[in-house]
């Protein structure tokens, strides 16, 4: 029997392997939390390199057989189709369990983490129709002419490890691209958030999945490297920390995987004299509070001219005082919790540094009054922040935002630039040609305009990082391409 999610009562799960729940191998079990009540809502277990290589076989098995891979595009595009509704259909519940393991507050969960995931899976099932999926074009063979024919095909096995923060979301950034190229995949979500992952298994199955082409299997470091290195696998699609990413890029390499890596940021966000700071100070403090700041391409670092300095922070300040933080299934609630005391005392401690560092510690920095359980800590804003400081520098991961002046165009692009981190950015004047040349400039994966599209433009364009924030790209055709095979194939004209 499927499990399901009752947040009345603690459940265990086990592991979703070649169409089936099965009980693991190991006795390991990880224990998921509600992060604004810190009660335990399930237990999930640690899976075991066996688990892994029962996962990884499956997949294996059901690609290579043609099950999956052998359907022509349409074809998928049905079942997804599919997929689609009965995600539609159960909406409610997934908004529920994403309440109550990830914290998100109701309205984001239903609209963003939720929503979105669906968003995206229907995005992509468009893009399958705009895929070139072969093409044909006479060619010069041998002495005389032939026929060519470029075709696409799966890339085989595709090992899927996501994080917590958009769990569902980022679940399916990695699980909609890879079916729709015919990859059969083995899905490990994050520990703190894997409900999301588990459930999306039940629906795979419930849309006409078939057998062992959708694996899911849940734990922390074990499987992730189990996966990373093992010879089944084909392809490693990891969402998570630029120090994680990195060991997952060496782990793949010993047996020459592909790897696609979305990773962090420290998104700059460039506000020049002549900005509506009204209109800019609503993004400041949305980017600040949304998922708590818990948001790889969030802009989190503002750069604004200094003739407007003073004024910015001050209504930044405005915006981020009156925000209600609290219980996040609340209908007034503005910002739930961090995921886990971990994250919290992560953010603390780099709050500290700022503060030593002699940045102005605005508003915020503290645990919010009133509420004894739950992971939460208060919007936070900086001010006069120099640009190499350890929080101008680091990735919060938390509702925490730095405000730092710049005098010229220049130099608001090479602050822009200094960074490590390249996945986001935007860039906010009426002079709309001087936006756009300064958004040529950044070295950066996307670029918003005045405020439009949120982190980033729009689901149908390319997402993805320069420098430490990644490799490879997601989203519409971009994100199918990562999961192909290109193969050429010629013959001689009358033969």
């Amino acid at each position: 029997m499927a499990p399901f999610f009752d947040p009345a009562y603690i459940k265990d799960y086990g592991l979703y392997i070649n169409g089936e729940w099965i009980s693991p191998t190991g006795r390991e079990l990880i224990e998921v939390d509600n992060p604004a009540t810190e009660e335990i809502i399930a237990r999930v277990v640690e899976a075991t390199e066996s688990d892994v290589d029962a996962a990884v076989s499956a997949a294996r098995a059901s690609h290579d057989d043609g099950r999956w891979s052998a359907l022509s595009p349409k074809e998928r595009q049905k079942v997804l189709i599919r997929f689609a509704e009965i995600m539609d259909e159960r909406k409610a519940e997934l908004v529920e369990i994403d309440i109550a393991e990830c914290g998100s507050v109701g309205w984001f969960a239903d609209v963003g983490q939720v929503g979105g995931a669906i968003a995206h899976l229907r995005s992509t099932i468009e893009a399958m129709d705009r895929f070139e999926w072969e093409k044909s074009s006479p060619i010069h063979f041998g002495n005389g002419i032939g026929q060519g024919q470029v075709v696409r095909e799966s890339y085989g096995v595709a090992a899927l490890v996501s994080a917590y923060n958009f769990p569902l979301w980022l679940n399916m950034t990695k699980l909609a691209p890879a079916l729709a190229a015919g990859c059969s995949v083995v899905l490990k979500p994050a520990s703190t958030t894997p409900l999301e992952g588990l459930i999306l298994a039940e629906i795979g199955e419930q849309a006409g999945i078939p057998q062992g082409v959708i694996n899911v299997i849940t734990g922390g470091r074990i499987p992730t490297q189990a996966l990373t290195t093992h010879p089944g696998v084909d392809l490693v699609s990891f969402t998570g920390s630029d120090a994680v990413g990195a060991q997952i890029y060496q782990q793949a390499a010993a047996s020459i995987k592909k790897v696609v890596l979305e990773l962090g940021g420290k998104s700059p966000n460039i506000v020049f004299e002549d900005a509506d700071l009204d209109a800019v100070a609503t993004q400041v403090v949305t980017h600040t509070i949304i998922q708590a700041g818990q948001g790889c391409s969030l802009l989190m670092r503002t750069l604004v001219h200094r003739s407007r300095h003073d004024e910015l922070v001050e209504k930044v300040a405005a915006g981020l005082a009156a925000i209600k933080v609290g219980d996040p299934t609340a209908a007034d609630t503005q910002m739930g919790p961090l995921i886990s005391e971990a994250q919290r005392q992560k953010v603390e401690e780099l709050i500290a540094s700022g503060v030593e560092a002699g940045a102005t510690l605005v508003t915020g920095g503290r645990r919010p009054e009133g509420l004894g359980k739950g992971y939460y800590i208060e919007p936070t804003l900086f001010a006069n922040v120099d640009n190499s400081s350890r929080i101008a520098q680091e990735e919060f991961f938390g509702p925490v935002n730095v405000i730092i002046p710049f005098d010229t165009d220049d130099e608001a692009v090479e602050l822009a630039n200094d960074s490590i981190y390249g996945l986001s950015g935007a860039v906010n004047t009426p002079d709309t040609i001087r936006a756009y040349n300064i958004a040529r400039r950044l070295r950066t994966g996307a670029v918003v305009i005045n405020g439009g599209g949120g982190a980033f433009p729009d689901i149908s364009m390319p997402f993805g990082g320069y420098k430490a924030s990644g490799i490879g790209r997601e989203y519409g055709e971009w994100g199918i391409e990562e999961y192909l095979q290109t193969k050429s194939i010629g013959w001689a004209s009358g033969r």
